[in-house]
């Protein structure tokens, strides 16, 4: 199972890649602020570089639980100065992750790759035209609610049965609209609308979802589940718990990890590639 970016194949058949997290916002939960210029950022994404993150995803609205909006101006302001200067100096795939169809546009144009949704394309009307018309491959994710509304009471009487047919369903209408099934990659969504327990179902039954056939994005770094279960309040402190779910996760079906600690998610991600082959070769 591959995917086309630009002039170079993603493979997801027995690689999984790591993405790592930028976030041009004054207000993520994890990293807001900590990108304030173009001297920082290039820093931060050459330390992911070298630690061997194969995707940057870039993001300019914070998804926190009960985040304000932010106007299109504003995103625009953040993410493509920021698109622009990675990719004047790196050639790794970049994903623009927004909501807003003309953000998207403008980010592919700029020389990001990827669009990452996470509300599946369902936010903006124009959005699934901006991917159909690029054939950009797109991360569509689930969310119960909004950013605002998703963890004021989130309920599923079957969680994974649930959101695969929801995603299912938004594959089968982003195709209608002219979106080729082999450029979708799908995220369940931790903790958009979940539980703790839910996302502990999530990540447990995380196979699942590969039978969908699309590559499976897994989104769990740092997050406020690992904090409630293991008592840690500093997000930046929950990095070893979010690597050992990211080697769970290799193991169990994941084609691509959202992480923000590259170095150790790598490290996950390439010992336990090297324990599924018997092998102590696990580059490529």
């Amino acid at each position: 199972m591959n995917k086309l970016i630009r002039d170079r194949t993603l493979n997801f058949t027995d690689k999984v890649h790591v993405m790592g997290i930028v976030n041009v916002t004054p207000d993520s939960f994890s990293d807001g602020g900590r990108v304030g210029d173009e001297k920082t950022l290039l820093a931060l994404v050459e330390q992911m570089v070298a630690s061997g993150a194969d995707i940057i995803d870039i993001g300019g609205e914070s998804t926190r639980p009960f985040a304000p909006a932010v106007s299109l101006r504003e995103e625009l302001d953040r993410v493509i100065p920021a698109i622009a200067a990675i990719r004047r100096r790196y050639t790794i795939p970049i994903s623009i992750d927004t909501t807003k169809a003309e953000v998207a546009r403008l980010a592919l144009a700029a020389g990001a790759d990827i669009i990452n949704d996470i509300s599946a394309l369902s936010h903006d009307p124009d959005m699934v035209t901006v991917a159909a018309e690029h054939q950009a491959p797109v991360i569509i994710m689930h969310m119960q609610g909004t950013p605002r509304s998703m963890q004021i009471n989130p309920s599923y009487d079957d969680v994974v049965a649930e959101i695969c047919a929801s995603l299912d369903e938004r594959i089968r209408w982003a195709e209608s609209r002219g979106l080729s099934r082999d450029r979708i990659i799908i995220d369940p969504g931790i903790g958009f609308g979940k539980t703790v327990d839910h996302n502990l179902t999530i990540l447990r039954d995380l196979r699942r979802f590969t039978t969908l056939g699309c590559p499976v994005l897994i989104g769990h770094s740092r997050k406020s589940f690992i904090g409630k279960i293991l008592a840690i309040d500093d997000p930046a402190g929950r990095d070893e718990a979010s690597a050992v779910i990211s080697a769970l996760c290799a193991w169990n079906g994941a084609a691509i990890i959202r992480a923000h600690d590259v170095a150790r998610t790598v490290a996950a991600v390439n010992m336990t590639r090297a324990i599924s082959r018997g092998s102590s070769t696990c580059n490529g």
